[in-house]
Order: structure tokens, then C-alpha cells, then sequence
């Protein structure tokens, strides 16, 4: 259990974690121009964008804080908070995500991407295994009855079982 001293300070042990999904970006976008902000100060500079509840806008500070993203610290009843990584780290992060996962970790790919829209890595192949679909068991067949529903419609059609997606 954490102790008074540290309860809702948003501090981790380590570096944040920056997977930032798309209300927490939001959040965060709201958040750095102001340099430090409460709940509701948050959620009314991004009413116009993306208008949330009140209590959603909360919840997503509490993760950002628990991710080490920003702290917070008790101002009378509200928290106020203050951001932990700057947009530029964040911005940093996420395009080193993108190289790894997208371009081989190779930023020159990218690069090249970017300039021509001709991907320059070798294409992303997900194992075909995944994508085997397997058919599911059949009730026993009774005399005289056809194997398979397919079967008993008629000529046969192109079935997901019988392909690879």
C-alpha cells in the first residue's frame, strides 16, 4: 500500500511509460500548453475538440499519473497536474515506435517512405497460422443426412474454412 507521502504523486520507479492512447493523448495535449492544470481545466480546453465527462477526464489523469506521465499534488479538494514528459519526448517516443514496428527500426526507411510513399522495408508478414480459421466440431451424422450444411445447400461455395485469408 502506498504511503501518504507518495499516494497520487504519479511517480513510478523508472522511466514513464509512454503507450499513449488516444484520450490520453488528448489529455496530454491539453495539458502541456497550459504547463499545469486541474481536472476541470483539462476537460474545458478540450471541450471544443473532444468533450468528455468530467469523471472520464479524472479517471485518464489518475492512469497518467500511475504511468508516471504526469504528478500530481493536492491543491485544496482538486489535484493539479503537471506534466512529466514533454511533448517532444512523447512526439520522440511515439515515431521511434512507428520505426520499429512499421519500418525494421531503420529511420532512413521511413525517410524514404515519407519522401516517395513506397515503403523501402520488407513488408510486415504475419504468420499464416493466425489467420487459419479451423472448423469448429459437427454433431454426429445421422443415415441418410448430408456431412455438412454446405453439402445440403447445394454446389459448393467458397467457405472461410476452406481459405487463408
Amino acid at each position: 500500500m502506498a504511503t501518504a507521502s507518495t499516494a497520487g504523486s504519479g511517480l513510478r520507479q523508472g522511466r514513464p511509460r509512454l503507450e499513449l492512447p488516444s484520450l490520453e493523448r488528448d489529455c496530454m495535449r491539453a495539458l502541456w500548453p497550459l504547463g499545469e492544470a486541474t481536472v476541470r481545466e483539462i476537460r474545458e480546453a478540450m471541450a471544443e475538440r473532444r468533450p468528455r465527462a468530467y469523471t472520464t477526464v479524472m479517471t485518464i489523469m489518475d492512469r497518467l499519473a500511475q504511468k508516471g506521465i504526469v504528478t500530481r499534488r493536492k491543491v485544496g479538494r482538486a489535484y493539479v497536474y503537471s506534466p512529466n514528459v514533454s511533448a517532444e519526448q512523447a512526439r520522440a517516443f511515439a515515431v521511434g515506435q512507428l520505426v520499429e514496428n512499421f519500418f525494421g527500426g531503420t529511420p532512413d526507411a521511413l525517410e524514404a517512405f515519407l519522401r516517395t510513399g513506397v515503403p523501402q522495408a520488407p513488408p510486415i508478414v504475419e504468420p499464416a497460422e493466425r489467420y487459419v480459421v479451423t472448423p469448429s466440431r459437427a454433431r454426429p451424422q445421422r443415415a441418410g443426412e448430408p456431412a455438412t450444411a454446405a453439402e445440403s445447400a447445394g454446389p459448393p461455395a467458397a467457405r472461410i474454412d476452406d481459405t487463408l485469408l
